[in-house]
């Protein structure tokens, strides 16, 4: 059964690289964990300043940790920090690293990527800033169409991110999304990313593996 998994992912993953370079992107596409977290590596040169927003699937591939055991990198890392003002100034000099990692919500087969975002610093860096954007995208996320990667985003990734953030908001508590305007709102901003200004600054690495929401 896993073997004709992998053959319909990875049909579908030709399909979705000729995508992305058509809309100025990079794609890359393997199996395994290990493989994704090879390519990683070999995507981010050493000495390049480093920092992230979610990253739940790169941080299944253990990418940071790698990334922190190799000890040639500069860290741009919001969870060093101790104060709300701290976190602000880390934020803000995110927005000029080398490569900015993370994920996506949804995206489509035709490569458009779908993310929400409540407090936004992630989507503000996805859509300018940093000079490469890494993301590491598990093949459960890419779906048909641009309405079905939106409501992939909205009822699947948002209610289950509001319950790991232990946030009040009506999805946390419900599993679906009520279209809130809870001052938690884990929806606050919807990144629709459907082109590249800079050629292949979005460089986008797809796992046959299940990772992140």
């Amino acid at each position: 059964m896993k073997e004709f998994i992998q053959m319909r992912s990875q049909l579908i993953s030709e399909k979705v690289i000729k995508a992305l370079e058509a809309r100025n992107m990079e794609g890359h596409y393997v199996n395994t964990k290990e493989e994704a977290l090879e390519k990683a590596l070999e995507l981010i040169p050493e000495g390049s300043s480093v920092s992230w927003g979610g990253a739940m699937s790169a941080k299944g591939i253990g990418l940071m940790d790698a990334l922190y055991e190799k000890g040639c990198y500069t860290f741009i890392d919001r969870d060093k920090t101790e104060t709300e003002e701290e976190a602000r100034e880390v934020i803000l000099k995110a927005f000029d690293v080398d490569f900015y990692i993370g994920g996506v919500n949804a995206m489509t087969e035709d490569g458009i990527l779908i993310n929400v975002d409540g407090y936004s610093n992630r989507v503000a860096a996805y859509a300018h800033g940093p000079r490469n954007l890494l993301l590491v995208v598990s093949m459960k996320k890419v779906v048909k169409t641009l309405e079905g990667a939106m409501e992939r985003a909205r009822t699947v990734a948002a209610p289950i991110n509001a319950q790991r953030f232990g946030l009040e908001t009506p999805c946390s508590k419900t599993g679906a999304c009520a279209d809130c305007k809870h001052p938690q709102c884990i929806c606050s901003n919807i990144l629709i990313t459907r082109y590249s200004h800079f050629p292949k600054r979005i460089k986008i690495i797809l796992v046959n593996e299940d990772l992140g929401f």
